[in-house]
């Protein structure tokens, strides 16, 4: 099998570029490294199945020609991270519909598969949990370039959906709810690896609001086997599905727990939205899936506990900080894990 991951050398991309070239498959990637790294997909470079691109899927003939080859396109080069979201709205806007466009263009004339990864976003402002794929959306208004990402995530679903149905392109659409593990940046607000940086530095762990807000996460692992579940099952053609966790846990308790596994003295230190962003920053307060149909029809049910993922990540970002010299070599190498 011939797969093309759009976004291939980002967090995600990279491990499912992995997990193809484990079973066997030949592997494509396009990544414009806007947030993606090469370092991500160094230890690839090898693997005479994979073939990289540093360019935009907006490059339609590049992009053509990768999808005229490739049995299964797994799109997910989009705009991430809400600290870039609130900063540069008019690129996330066009990262994510006008690149979605040409892909499922380009699909179209060959009928490709396409898995279009979606977020947990575009519940908006609902505060009912868990989030059922059928529920309405509550976005908040225009003038919160925060909900931009939201909105045109939701106009990648309408797209994908629309090409199913009219054109008979195969799609399937991901929402993901909050995917953590080694690779992911905290460069644009990703809150674990951030914690992670700052509690093994001996920063303040920095907690937006009062910390009550809710997140549930899940280790790339789970997520990618769930892609792959999804994009080679032809029963999931023209439906949406939650990819995520039930385990629900709060900001504060989050932070409170990696200062305990890195066994760190940080304090922790709660900044106003409005410092840490935009005045008027709204956030989702809970963030739940109901992964009913998923598991239904693939089995999908997330094997890694929190406190494995947080360890995962403890160990990356240990490794990296030494390696960029932001640790001693000989740091403290145990990972507090206790009940």
């Amino acid at each position: 099998m011939k797969v093309l991951i759009t976004g291939g050398a980002g967090f995600i991309g990279s491990h499912l570029a992995e997990r193809h070239l484990e079973r066997g498959d030949e592997v494509y990637i396009i990544d414009d490294l806007s947030t993606g790294s090469m370092d991500n997909v160094e230890h690839l470079k090898g693997n005479h199945k994979f073939t990289y691109y540093i360019d935009t899927i907006r490059n339609r003939q590049l992009t053509a020609e990768l999808i005229d080859i490739c049995d299964i396109i797994y799109h997910l080069a989009a705009a991430v991270g809400v600290r870039l979201i609130v900063e540069s709205p008019v690129n996330t806007i066009e990262t994510n519909i006008q690149g979605t466009d040409v892909v499922l263009s380009l699909a179209a004339k060959k009928r490709k598969r396409v898995l279009v990864a979606s977020t947990s976003e575009v519940y908006g402002k609902r505060d009912q949990v868990p989030f059922h794929e059928d529920d309405d959306l509550i976005m908040g208004p225009t003038s919160k370039g925060r909900w931009s990402y939201a909105c045109s995530k939701a106009i990648d679903e309408f797209m994908a959906i629309a090409y199913w149905k009219e054109k008979l392109v195969p799609t399937v659409i991901a929402r993901l709810f909050n995917t953590v593990g080694p690779r992911q940046t905290g460069r644009y607000g990703m809150v674990i690896p951030s914690f992670v940086r700052q509690a093994l530095s001996g920063q303040d762990l920095t907690v937006y609001g009062d910390g009550s807000q809710t997140r549930c996460f899940t280790h790339v692992s789970d997520v990618v086997g769930a892609l792959m579940g999804l994009a080679e099952n032809f029963e999931a053609v023209g439906e949406v599905y939650n990819i995520g966790s039930n385990h629900e846990i709060s900001i504060l308790q989050l932070a409170e727990r990696i200062r305990e596994l890195t066994q760190s003295n940080s304090r922790i230190v709660f900044v106003p939205y409005e410092d840490a962003y935009e005045e008027g920053f709204e956030d989702m307060m809970r963030r739940v899936p109901d992964t009913t149909k998923i598991h239904h029809l693939i089995g999908y049910a997330p094997k890694c506990t929190l406190d494995e993922i947080l360890t995962s990540v403890i160990e990356y970002q240990r490794q990296k900080m030494v390696s960029e010299g932001a640790l001693p070599v000989f740091p403290h190498t145990s990972v507090l894990v206790a009940n």
